[in-house]
């Protein structure tokens, strides 16, 4: 899938995926990560998702990266925030009051730039891209955040589903389709 594509998809305002309010699996299942409080969370390919101001209005940090710059002016904007705007090798940082966004590509985002995030929140990132970058995506978010204990792999963990939510309307109204919420417990021994 091309860089082109999802600019044109912002561009047009052809944003399905873009929800009308904060995800209320969120609401429900995140306290239990037990993020400490002021913590940092990095959200992928962030958008500009309602999700973003719903951890800023209870003082967690934001890291985010997105591909559309338009997406993210039009966050700040809803925010009402003011931003400054740097480079960080080969993205563009808009910063604000506790929240950061990479502007550009997430593969060439290092752990360096990013720094240190102690959740990462992916509601749709994965599933927006290719099944043939999927494991790259993943290897990249674990290195990104250097391991984050919410990401895992393997069989050191066990895996309890905490809620279910069918989507309403569907996936353009045409295919069925529902979010999940797992928690990972790292197993002792």
């Amino acid at each position: 899938m091309e860089a082109s594509f999802w600019h044109n998809r912002w561009q047009t305002n052809q944003t399905g995926w873009h929800e009308r309010d904060v995800n209320p699996l969120l609401i429900a299942h995140f306290p239990s990560l037990n993020v400490p409080p002021g913590g940092r969370v990095f959200v992928p390919l962030c958008g500009k998702s309602l999700d973003l101001g719903w951890f800023l209005s209870r003082g967690y940090a934001i890291a985010g990266a997105e591909l559309s710059e338009l997406a993210v002016t039009q966050l700040f904007a809803e925010l009402g925030m003011e931003t400054t705007i740097s480079e960080v090798g080969k993205h563009k940082l808009f910063r604000g009051e506790k929240i950061d966004i990479f502007v550009g590509d997430l593969f060439d985002l290092s752990r360096e730039g990013l720094r240190p995030v102690d959740a990462v929140y992916d509601r749709a990132a994965l599933v927006a891209l290719p099944k043939i970058m999927r494991v790259q995506y993943t290897a990249h978010i674990k290195s990104l955040t250097a391991l984050a204990p919410q990401l895992v792999n393997g069989d050191s963990y066990t895996l309890t589903p905490l809620a279910r939510l069918d989507v309403p309307g569907w996936l353009k109204g045409k295919c069925p389709a529902t979010e999940h919420v797992w928690r990972l417990n790292k197993r002792l021994g």
